[in-house]
């Protein structure tokens, strides 16, 4: 199907209606006065009048590390949450490195997320407190710091930390005053920098557990949707016993106690399976434990979203689960787990991929009657310099070496001597934020979108992505000049639910895309469906439903590739292909009522320069052979699930 273009400025507002008004009560119980309020003869001229349903996306960051971590700050962050905070308001910035920089545009919400271990440990390590000093560690550490080896601190550090070989004489813990201390300040730093219909700062936190005796990644983010008042009550959770676990499952028992104490509201969401070696989407034990009913609960309860995309790689799909898919070999981190300790297996794969999960899932609740992968989609930076600068043209790395700087396309990342795998810095990806289609910018909307999964996330660009599914969409709504209405009044939007088909009937899905203003044009929209088959197996087909320009799929089925407008030398393109919108309707021609199933949108950009490329322009740099200069952003909704009547 064919792009249908609509004049920008109309696209615009049409993305971003809401639709009718909410009726809480039966009709039966208003008079007549009321009845003509709820239930006017004539609707109202200004169509945006009585809007309960969300307006527009909120762009934002769920995972961003300040000094206040210990990776971070022993890596040369020297930034507070405070800078975090101003940047991401769109101020001007020094950053560690001394360089000057600025966001393209505020962003509209953040939530800082240090580590919840070792909170205060940083500052203390770089001041050289006596504790610090007479301990050989800490000592070793401090005059790493000083004689500018922080890097080589940094992840000495972690691998210790992860090994569990930490020198718990100089590691702050709850319940200390050097831990507390640095908790209210950042806890304060949030609460100054909130500014509710403006700018929304989150208190939030990393618990970072490592599984396996090493670095495999179960790091989870906890986002509070409270304020200091009931935050403050309960100290972050951790990972080290006796106070703290690695188990996630002895985390949701912290967040229940949490919420049942103060009467407050969390979330968590996962990240980066793609480093936890098979770890991340268990589907037989975890942690020695048959999974069962009640693991999957808990899981489903507390872990609304999950971060598909940020700087350590890419976590929709892999080419060796998707072998059908052109576009899954997408910033791939396959190498091994977090600190290269333990490399990959092919066998690691099916647990480590959101798209993988998702079907997993199926099989699960068919198995237990809960989907513990029943997760809605965001994208973060993981950024430990306190800057959200991910778009290509403006990144500033993941940690403060990584900032800016002739080298990056030539020195290592991270590598382990011992397995002698090596991630080159040209490897971090530029990526990404997350989107949040909520009614107002406040902690409390904010966050209920969250919890309903109405988010989708992005590589970096700011583009605007509708996804809503029903039984009644038809071709005309996709002409529609406020296709919101249509989706909130006919269909559900992402991370809603479908249930009993209607007899005869097939899931019509209404999608718009557009594209970000100061952004490429888009490629192509596709609609990627799972399900699970009579038989118990998963399958997975994508589609395109919307594309730009008059290609047509050839005898493989496959939309033949956009075109490439990419100018590598002077780190440039051209908007003269693609689409600046797209919409359409898509009917699914293979649907089986009986079969439970799961729906996402994936929007493709045109190829652009990657960061690599505006590296080499900048600092007048070759790149080695293997480098990647342009690169195809994406943004992927949260899915829409299909259950059948049981």
């Amino acid at each position: 199907m064919k792009s249908k273009f609509i004049p920008l400025l109309l696209v615009i507002t049409m993305l971003s209606l809401s639709a009718l008004p909410a009726m809480a009560q039966d009709a039966g119980s208003y008079d007549a006065a009321s009845l003509e309020k709820v239930f006017p003869s004539k609707p109202p001229y200004s169509p945006y009048a009585g809007s309960k349903f969300p307006m527009r996306p909120f762009f934002g960051d769920t995972h961003l590390h300040t000094a206040n971590s210990l990776d971070a700050g022993a890596a040369g962050c020297r930034l507070s949450p405070e800078d975090a905070y101003r940047f991401a308001k769109g101020e001007e910035v020094t950053s560690s490195t001394g360089q000057q920089a600025k966001l393209s545009r505020p962003l509209d919400f953040l939530v800082v997320t240090d580590h919840s271990d070792g909170m205060g440990f940083m500052p203390q390590v770089i001041g050289g407190a006596p504790q610090i000093m007479a301990d050989p560690q800490g000592r070793k550490w401090h005059e790493m710091i000083q004689a500018g080896k922080g890097s080589e601190a940094a992840f000495d550090i972690v691998r210790n930390y992860s090994a569990k070989t930490i020198s718990m004489n100089i590691l702050p813990m709850p319940g200390t005053s050097a831990y507390g201390d640095t908790w209210q300040k950042i806890m304060h730093a949030a609460e100054e920098a909130n500014d509710p219909g403006r700018f929304t700062a989150f208190i939030g936190f990393e618990w970072t557990a490592m599984a396996g005796g090493g670095g495999n990644n179960l790091h989870r983010n906890v986002i509070y949707r409270d304020g200091i008042e009931k935050a403050s009550q309960v100290e972050p959770y951790t990972t080290l016993p006796p106070l703290g676990s690695i188990n996630p499952e002895d985390l949701w028992k912290w967040m229940e106690a949490y919420e049942q104490k103060t009467g407050g509201n969390v979330l968590a969401l996962a990240h980066n399976g793609n480093v936890s070696n098979g770890l991340m989407f268990p589907t037989v034990e975890a942690f020695g434990k048959k999974i069962d009913r009640h693991y999957v609960e808990q899981r489903a309860k507390w872990e609304r979203l999950y971060e598909v995309t940020q700087m350590k790689g890419d976590g929709e799909a892999h080419p060796f689960l998707s072998p059908n898919d052109e576009f899954a070999d997408y910033e791939t981190w396959d190498k091994g787990n977090l600190d290269l300790t333990e490399l990959k297996k092919p066998e690691m794969l099916k647990h480590e991929y959101a798209r993988e999960a998702l079907k997993n899932g199926l099989r699960l609740e068919a198995e237990l009657g809960v989907n513990p992968y029943k997760f809605g989609l965001v994208g973060s930076t993981d950024s430990h310099t306190a800057l959200t600068a991910v778009e290509e043209n403006n990144f500033f790395g993941k940690v403060a070496p990584g900032e800016p700087n002739p080298h990056r396309l030539s020195k290592p990342f991270m590598q382990d001597p011992k397995t002698g795998a090596t991630i080159m810095e040209w490897e971090v990806t530029s990526s990404g934020y997350a989107a949040v289609w909520a009614t107002e910018n406040t902690r409390e909307s904010i966050f209920d979108a969250m919890e309903r999964r109405e988010t989708y996330a992005t590589t970096g660009p700011r583009m605007i992505v509708r996804f809503f599914g029903g039984w009644d969409f038809t071709a005309e709504d996709a002409n529609n000049r406020m296709p919101a209405k249509v989706g909130y009044t006919k269909g559900v939007p992402m991370g809603g639910d479908l249930k009993n088909a209607p007899a005869g009937k097939s899931p019509t899905f209404l999608v718009a895309a557009l594209k970000d203003p100061i952004g490429a044009n888009l490629d192509r929209y596709q609609i990627i469906k799972g399900w699970l088959d009579a038989e118990g197996k998963v399958h997975e087909k994508i589609y395109d439903v919307a594309w730009s320009g008059d290609r047509q799929p050839g005898a493989d089925g496959k939309l033949p590739p956009v075109g490439n407008t990419v100018d590598v030398q002077n780190a440039n393109w051209t908007n003269t292909i693609g689409a600046t919108e797209l919409i359409a309707v898509w009917k699914d021609p293979d649907f089986d009522p009986t079969q439970s199933a799961f729906y996402y949108g994936r929007v493709i950009e045109i190829p652009t320069p990657r960061w690599t490329a505006y590296d080499a322009k900048y600092f007048g740099e070759q790149a080695p052979e293997d480098v990647p200069m342009t690169t195809q952003e994406r943004a992927y909704t949260s899915p829409i699930w299909y259950t059948p009547e049981i």
